[in-house]
Protein backbone atom coordinates (compact mmCIF):
# COMPACT_ATOMS: atom_id res chain seq x y z
CA UNK A 1 0.00 0.00 0.00
CA UNK A 2 1.25 2.81 -0.95
CA UNK A 3 1.41 5.93 1.70
CA UNK A 4 1.87 9.82 1.23
CA UNK A 5 5.22 10.80 2.34
CA UNK A 6 3.73 13.68 3.97
CA UNK A 7 1.14 11.12 5.79
CA UNK A 8 4.49 8.92 6.96
CA UNK A 9 6.40 11.57 8.03
CA UNK A 10 3.45 12.81 10.00
CA UNK A 11 3.01 10.12 11.91
CA UNK A 12 6.35 9.11 12.53
CA UNK A 13 6.24 12.61 14.31
CA UNK A 14 3.29 11.68 16.59
CA UNK A 15 4.95 8.39 17.17
CA UNK A 16 7.93 9.61 18.55
CA UNK A 17 6.60 12.87 20.46
CA UNK A 18 4.08 9.62 21.98
CA UNK A 19 7.25 7.75 22.65
CA UNK A 20 8.85 10.52 24.52
CA UNK A 21 6.21 10.49 27.26
CA UNK A 22 7.59 9.24 30.89
CA UNK A 23 4.38 7.39 31.64
CA UNK A 24 4.52 5.37 28.25
CA UNK A 25 4.21 1.08 28.72
CA UNK A 26 6.60 -0.74 27.39
CA UNK A 27 3.69 -2.87 25.32
CA UNK A 28 2.76 0.50 23.83
CA UNK A 29 6.04 1.74 23.09
CA UNK A 30 6.56 -1.80 21.71
CA UNK A 31 3.42 -1.20 19.25
CA UNK A 32 4.71 2.52 18.47
CA UNK A 33 7.95 1.01 17.34
CA UNK A 34 6.62 -1.57 15.17
CA UNK A 35 3.96 0.88 13.64
CA UNK A 36 7.21 3.35 13.36
CA UNK A 37 8.84 0.76 11.49
CA UNK A 38 6.17 0.46 9.04
CA UNK A 39 5.95 4.26 8.65
CA UNK A 40 9.65 4.84 7.92
CA UNK A 41 10.03 2.22 5.29
CA UNK A 42 6.85 4.03 3.49
CA UNK A 43 9.00 6.97 3.15
CA UNK A 44 12.09 5.51 2.49
CA UNK A 45 10.08 3.80 -0.49
CA UNK A 46 8.17 7.50 -1.04
CA UNK A 47 12.07 9.00 -1.59
CA UNK A 48 13.43 5.89 -3.36
CA UNK A 49 10.55 6.70 -5.83
CA UNK A 50 10.97 10.78 -6.02
CA UNK A 51 14.67 10.07 -6.39
CA UNK A 52 13.91 7.99 -9.47
CA UNK A 53 11.95 10.34 -11.09
CA UNK A 54 13.88 12.72 -10.37
CA UNK A 55 16.96 10.85 -12.49
CA UNK A 56 14.32 9.87 -14.96
CA UNK A 57 13.95 14.01 -15.56
CA UNK A 58 17.24 14.89 -15.12
CA UNK A 59 17.94 11.97 -18.22
CA UNK A 60 15.13 13.44 -20.35
CA UNK A 61 16.78 17.22 -20.12
CA UNK A 62 19.93 15.97 -21.73
CA UNK A 63 22.17 15.36 -18.27
CA UNK A 64 21.61 19.47 -17.91
CA UNK A 65 20.41 18.77 -14.72
CA UNK A 66 23.15 17.47 -12.10
CA UNK A 67 22.08 15.34 -9.16
CA UNK A 68 24.15 15.44 -6.21
CA UNK A 69 24.10 14.45 -2.69
CA UNK A 70 22.69 16.74 0.06
CA UNK A 71 24.74 16.46 3.19
CA UNK A 72 22.18 17.81 4.96
CA UNK A 73 22.26 20.65 7.10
Amino acid sequence: MDVRFEDAIQRLEAIVEELEQPSITLDRSLALFGEGITHLRSASEALGRAEESVKVLVARAGGILEVTEHSGG
